[in-house]
């Protein structure tokens, strides 16, 4: 009999946001629906939420991007200063987090916590304090699910921040079981901390069929600016510098089409504008097609106050030609999986979770290390000429994602960690 058939406990997210795009919040909505489907209540706790106001917490010193929070970050990892009012300013805030997850705790009165990166990347300290201390105060069963850590980020290495980092980011609990998204980083974790992990990648629901162009996405092109025959080659990420998208513009300037246009559905978010500035100045210097729809994209569909219609990532998805995905670094890669999913074809630098965890799977991809080459462009050009061998490689992807990145390998991994709570 399953862990699944004897135990239906309820689970309590906490993050500083469940909204948008970003990562973090797809994969924690993967994870409901996966919870939901065995009959499990799920709640959510964090500064800014999408999720259903019936089983959400908000509290806005969760969030990042809070004034408070805000100076606290900039204090202690860009300014690198701590004072004494500073260190009294983050213990006030870590106490009043802290009655808040109490309180979401009491009033929804889940059996296992879930905290989404709060306890990896110390965007907001007073956060991950607070859920540390409440964890080891109240013993209650934690899953940390980690999607990057700080010493993954240069902008963290602080010294004024070090005491922090070692209790919280991530704190070692005989009470917290440790998920990561790809083996270096368990690696690592494992070697800074002691702690022991479960590797669970990015995911998507592969028993699903992915959804075909309708009445509502079927103006898409039109509705963002390109011609019908217009190939659109789309990097489905946020403009950021580890991102590389000089190289898909590099990409689409020298591809065998002279109707192109680089698509990117992702605004630059934490990181600044500073890089955005460099690929517009970037794109006029190569004269090359770029298109950055963050305002047209949301997680559902609609219309904005404008009467623009709002698409969502995956109605660009079922436009898409070309997937490109370029990045330097990645802490595995929702995009890829998202590809694999949408049975699209994928350009993609070698980063090293793709060669670590991706690559001896046997995905078929064209793949380069770092810059793109003639014979790269020869590679895509005669793919995207081969209709035939298009489909070869995407039903092939199609299957090992399947295998490797879906639901039902999610389920079996919970399953593991629930066991290793109740036993078996």
């Amino acid at each position: 009999m399953s862990i699944w058939d004897r135990k239906k406990p309820s689970f309590g997210f906490i993050s500083t946001r469940f909204a948008g795009l970003d990562g973090v919040s797809l994969e924690t909505y993967k994870w409901t629906d996966m919870l939901r489907s065995k009959g499990c209540s799920v709640y959510f706790m964090a500064g800014e939420l999408d999720t259903d106001p019936s089983i959400s917490y908000i509290v806005s010193k969760a969030h990042f991007k809070h004034e408070e929070i805000f100076k606290l970050h900039h204090s202690i990892f860009v300014e690198k200063k701590r004072t004494s009012e500073i260190s009294r300013k983050i213990q006030q805030i870590k106490e009043e987090l802290k009655e808040e997850i109490k309180n979401y705790h009491s009033k929804f009165g889940f059996e296992i916590l879930i905290v989404q990166n709060a306890l990896a990347i110390p965007l907001n300290i007073p956060l991950g304090l607070a859920i540390t201390e409440f964890i080891i105060e109240t013993e209650i069963p934690t899953i940390a699910h980690h999607h990057d850590f700080f010493w993954e980020r240069d902008r963290f290495n602080s010294p004024v921040a070090s005491d922090y980092l070692r209790s919280a980011f991530p704190p070692v609990h005989p009470k917290i079981q440790h998920v990561v998204i790809n083996s270096i980083a368990g690696h690592k974790l494992g070697s800074f901390t002691g702690a022991s992990w479960t590797l669970i990648p990015n995911i998507v629901d592969f028993k699903m069929l992915p959804p075909e162009i309708d009445d509502f996405n079927r103006d898409l092109k039109k509705e963002i600016g390109l011609d019908e025959d217009t190939l659109l080659v789309l990097q489905p990420t946020r403009v950021v510098s580890r991102k590389g998208i000089e190289t898909s513009l590099e990409l689409v300037k020298r591809l065998d089409y002279p109707k192109a246009s680089l698509v990117i559905t992702h605004k630059a978010e934490d990181e600044g504008q500073d890089y955005l500035m460099r690929i517009e100045e970037f794109v006029k210097l190569i004269d090359v097609n770029l298109k950055i729809i963050y305002d047209r994209i949301g997680f559902k569909r609609g219309f904005d106050d404008n009467g623009r219609k709002i698409y969502t990532l995956w109605d660009v998805y079922q436009h898409a030609d070309l997937i490109t995905y370029p990045s330097v670094y990645e802490g595995y890669g929702n995009a890829f999986v998202e590809s694999i999913y949408f049975r699209k074809p994928i350009v993609i630098n070698r980063y090293p979770i793709f060669v670590a965890d991706i690559e001896p799977k046997g995905f078929d991809v064209i793949s380069f290390d770092n810059y793109i080459t003639k014979q790269t462009i020869k590679k895509i050009n005669d793919l995207l000429n081969d209709p035939e061998q298009m489909a070869r490689m995407a039903e092939k992807n199609y299957m090992l994602g399947w295998r490797y990145l879906s639901y039902e390998m999610l389920e079996e991994k919970i399953e593991q960690l629930l066991i290793n709570h109740y036993g078996s």
